[in-house]
């Protein structure tokens, strides 16, 4: 089991997940930041940690495709182990849906 950023993560990037986390496994991306599945160790700290509730267990039903584009995005965005500020428009963008589309696979800053 693994642990997997999905699409409510986009256009918000709350960091407060990657100070818990003991291997160093997320990554960031422009507007949304993955973890590494095969560096996550499924200890389950950071899910109670983002204020998006966009962290997951790889064990909850259609997140193939969430896990996918979480390992891709991880081998070529920079790590990042830092709480920054989250995106300025993340409170408008919580919780809305369809934001697949606005999805960049440029990468962010890292650390």
């Amino acid at each position: 089991m693994t642990y997997v950023v999905v699409e409510n993560c986009i256009k918000c990037k709350y960091t407060d997940c990657v100070e818990v986390c003991p291997v160093d496994c997320f990554y960031e991306g422009e507007n949304m930041l993955v973890i590494h599945p095969d560096e996550c160790i499924d200890c389950g700290v950071c899910e109670p940690e983002c204020p998006a509730e966009a962290i997951k267990p790889d064990t909850a039903k259609g997140l193939d495709a969430w896990l996918k584009l979480n390992l891709d995005m991880a081998k070529s965005w920079p790590n990042i182990t830092k709480k920054r500020d989250a995106l300025p428009e993340a409170k408008d963008f919580d919780g809305k849906d369809g934001k697949l589309a606005m999805f960049s696979d440029k990468p962010g800053e890292g650390d």
